[in-house]
């Protein structure tokens, strides 16, 4: 059927009979045949085999997943919200290297958050002038935990189980 009024060169709805401009008849024309399209033999032969995989997709390997060492290190990153995730996560809460670095993160986080309610709490109890030597002890600590942080993540990653003094052997306790 036309697109456009043969009379007027209006626009016309498909299946109109008459064009709303002038309206004239519009002549039923049947819409030509598609063409038959061509498929190459190879594609004929493929239709009935079932389809490779393409060379350059390589499909995941099963159980593929976070590595021990980097779930290790992402353990420290919030410390004690990534631990208990990395806890509470399937795979890795079975592997005993994970949950150690789990461990150790969450009481990391657990004693920085108290020594800094400690020092906060000395620095606003004191005079003046120790309130200054207070603030710069709290960078110092802050600076401190900053680089314990740091190189254990740097040790997990590297597969290497650091053990902190008194928390390190309370996560190697609760690793099992």
């Amino acid at each position: 059927m036309p697109k456009f009024c043969t009379n007027c060169g209006s626009g016309l709805v498909d299946g109109a009979k008459f064009c709303n401009k002038c309206g004239n008849t519009v002549p039923n024309v049947e819409p030509p045949q598609a063409a038959p399209s061509f498929t190459p033999p190879q594609a004929q032969a493929s239709a009935y085999q079932p389809a490779s995989p393409s060379p350059m997709y390589q499909a995941p390997a099963a159980g593929a997943g976070l590595q021990s060492n980097v779930a290790g290190a992402l353990c420290y990153v919030v410390t004690v919200i990534t631990g208990i995730i990395f806890l509470a996560i399937a795979p890795h809460n079975r592997d005993r290297f994970v949950r150690f670095h789990a461990f150790q993160a969450i009481f990391l986080g657990v004693t920085w958050f108290v020594l800094a309610i400690v020092l906060s709490v000395l620095s606003n109890m004191v005079p003046w002038p120790l309130s200054v030597v207070m603030g710069l002890l709290f960078w110092v600590v802050r600076l401190g935990f900053l680089g314990v942080w740091i190189f254990l993540m740097y040790k997990a990653y590297n597969h290497e189980k650091f053990k902190l003094p008194v928390i390190g052997d309370l996560a190697e306790k609760q690793a099992g």
